[in-house]
């Protein structure tokens, strides 16, 4: 279902983003060494998946859809996969760099499809990992990865990456705690959104603002 341009980027796959209610990523659900990598303000694993699914259930109810945009879950798949039935609503997953089923992601393809089908035992859609469409009639992409941007110094992942052709981006990966829009790309991970998904009225906001920036 994804194809590889000659540039070595995923080709994007036509997605309806009118469908979504909220975006979020990078909940890191079994990963204890996030909260020190991301300065997370939990006092262990168990406080921060209590506190993840909480302000996710806040604002996300059964009727929701949620695109997710990757790193849902490292460690034993099976629990932090599992942790994720607490969630509310409809939730689509787009992979990231440390979601096994990721095309960067290397291990067999046996440990691949274990992993898909725990997410299909939990509620998971599984997208490709470039998603673009359009939002009240106006194009947006969607990846893990931002057009430019890491977590560590060097930027990573460059085959996985969409390429830069001026549409509005909606990403996750970098664990940023910039809140909202940078020019043309929209951080929407949860170390910069208060550990809540993003509802889809601020990203309209956003792109309000980028087709009128009077």
């Amino acid at each position: 279902m994804i194809d590889e341009e000659t540039s070595g980027t995923i080709t994007p796959v036509e997605f309806d983003f009118d469908q979504v209610d909220f975006v979020t990523s990078d909940h890191h659900f079994g990963h204890e060494r996030i909260i020190e990598l991301a300065q997370r303000p939990f006092s262990s694993l168990d406080a921060m998946h209590g506190e993840l699914i909480a302000a996710w259930n806040r604002v996300v109810g059964p009727e929701h859809i949620v695109l997710h945009l990757g790193d849902l879950a490292l460690g034993n798949r099976e629990e932090s996969i599992g942790v994720t039935a607490a969630l509310n609503g409809q939730k689509l997953l787009v992979p990231g760099n440390h979601d096994t089923i990721s095309s960067v992601y290397r291990c067999s393809e046996a440990h691949k499809q274990q992993t898909r089908d725990l997410l299909d035992r939990w509620g998971w859609e599984v997208l490709p990992e470039t998603v673009i469409g359009t939002r009240q009639g106006r194009s947006i992409l969607a990846s893990h990865y931002p057009y430019r941007g890491d977590s560590q110094p060097e930027e990573r992942h460059a085959e996985a990456r969409p390429l830069d052709e001026g549409l509005p981006l909606l990403h996750g990966h970098t664990h940023h705690r910039d809140h909202g829009g940078r020019g043309h790309m929209f951080h929407v991970g949860v170390d910069g959104n208060d550990f809540a998904p993003v509802p889809m009225t601020r990203i309209d906001e956003w792109l309000d603002g980028l087709w009128d920036p009077s």
